[in-house]
């Protein structure tokens, strides 16, 4: 489906590839077809805001604080994993391995295929190279390096999801590219061959490799260039082989959904879970139980929602393996570096979840016994009052029956600085 043209802008000198394209012709009429379009755009199941009134101000005294910098981000080098020479040893024991590469790019080996998610090798996700948010670690290997892919997964066009150099250099590996509706313009428009890109809508599916993959519902937005309306869909992903599935969050807001595609595709081997870049002056929602005040987003979640996410995946039950994602790559937010890492250890303890807690690049098999080394308390401003302890996580694969925890751990009110 070749049918695209290049984002507009005011001055074409603001106009750089990296904006992508607009979709049209047949691709621009299958999104007007599709339930989630709704006057002229993308709609969340429910209605949803990004920049409360009034929040603007204070956001900015918070980002440009002495005290906002100091504990946005690592105080030494973070750790990464490098594979050994050679590759990987082989095909995973279990049939199931999964390497967080930082951020939301994880590649999944699954049943004898290889799918890689949102792959950001970019030193910035901005769609230039001197400005925006910058890389905290280096990627844990080259793409020249990476085994070849049988297919890339994008949840959404946002520079930190999307990344056009990352594309063009999968281009050529021959990889297939599934995608939400629309965003197939931007991989034409990037060189990616047409009939190797597959654009789905909501409840979708294709089969690739060996694998089938749904779209899912999320609730976040899209954005790319300087176009405002949401004309490229966004989603949550379900990959199945023939033994194996798991989930992958993309971006996105707590919503009952979770619980629906729990119940229609899951339980799942692994869930990849979004529970890093929040903040207390984004839009606030409170879709069910105590709300917690100035911490409940609508189109991201901060960690006790996203262990509250797994639990509905799960039908309910503390099974299966979270791996937080979307934390300690980029800064994109004034929470402290290491407090999603933290908050999701103590989150997913309380109610029994096993976590994977990998440094960027380690792989892991999901059902492997999983020990969480709190390797980012090293190059982590530590709160005043030290660090807080838990059980070990092994220990959490047998349920508790303490309930979800709807309260922050005693990171934040700590400040993660030290006293003066």
């Amino acid at each position: 489906m070749t049918a695209f043209r290049p984002r507009r802008t005011p001055r074409s000198a603001l106009r750089p590839a990296s904006f992508g394209a607009e979709p049209t012709g047949e691709r621009l009429a299958r999104m007007r077809r599709s339930p989630q379009f709704v006057d002229g755009q993308f709609r969340n199941p429910t209605p949803t805001r990004r920049n409360p009134p009034g929040s603007a101000l204070p956001m900015a005294r918070t980002q440009f604080s002495r005290d906002g910098r100091l504990r946005r981000a690592p105080v030494g080098r973070i750790p990464v994993h490098r594979p050994a020479v050679g590759g990987r040893g082989g095909p995973p024991d279990s049939g199931l391995r999964v390497t967080w590469m930082g951020h939301s790019s994880v590649l999944a080996e699954i049943d004898g295929a290889r799918v890689l998610f949102d792959p950001v090798w970019g030193e910035r996700c901005s769609p230039f190279n001197w400005v925006g948010p910058k890389r905290m670690h280096p990627v844990p290997v080259g793409l020249g390096e990476l085994d070849p892919v049988d297919v890339v997964v994008i949840s959404h066009d946002h520079y930190d999801h999307l990344d056009m150099p990352t594309v063009r250099a999968l281009t050529a590996t021959g990889a297939h590219f599934v995608v939400p509706l629309g965003i197939g313009a931007d991989l034409e428009f990037w060189g990616v061959p047409a009939e190797r890109i597959t654009e789905l809508d909501w409840h979708e599916a294709t089969r690739v490799a060996g694998l089938t993959l749904t779209a899912t519902p999320a609730q976040h937005f899209c954005g790319r260039g300087l176009r405002g309306p949401q004309h490229t869909l966004w989603a949550s992903w379900v990959v199945s082989g023939p033994v194996h599935r798991v989930f992958h969050s993309g971006d996105t807001g707590y919503f009952p959904g979770f619980a629906e595609i729990g119940e229609r595709h899951g339980p799942f081997d692994v869930t990849m879970i979004q529970i890093g870049a929040y903040s207390e002056f984004w839009p606030k929602d409170r879709p069910t139980g105590k709300p917690l005040p100035g911490l409940w987003p609508d189109i991201h979640m901060p960690p006790d929602q996203g262990v509250q996410a797994h639990l509905d995946l799960q039908g309910g039950q503390p099974g299966g393996l979270m791996l937080p994602i979307h934390w300690g790559t980029f800064p994109l937010a004034p929470h402290p570096w290491a407090e999603p890492a933290e908050w999701t250890m103590y989150a997913a303890h309380a109610v029994g979840v096993a976590i994977a807690a990998p440094r960027p690049g380690e792989p892991f098999e999901p059902a492997q016994e999983q020990v969480v080394d709190p390797w980012w308390r090293a190059v982590a401003v530590p709160p005043v009052h030290g660090w807080p302890s838990w059980p070990p996580a092994a220990t959490t694969r047998h349920g508790y029956p303490t309930p979800v925890v709807t309260e922050r751990p005693a990171l934040a009110d700590d400040g993660l600085v030290t006293e003066a």
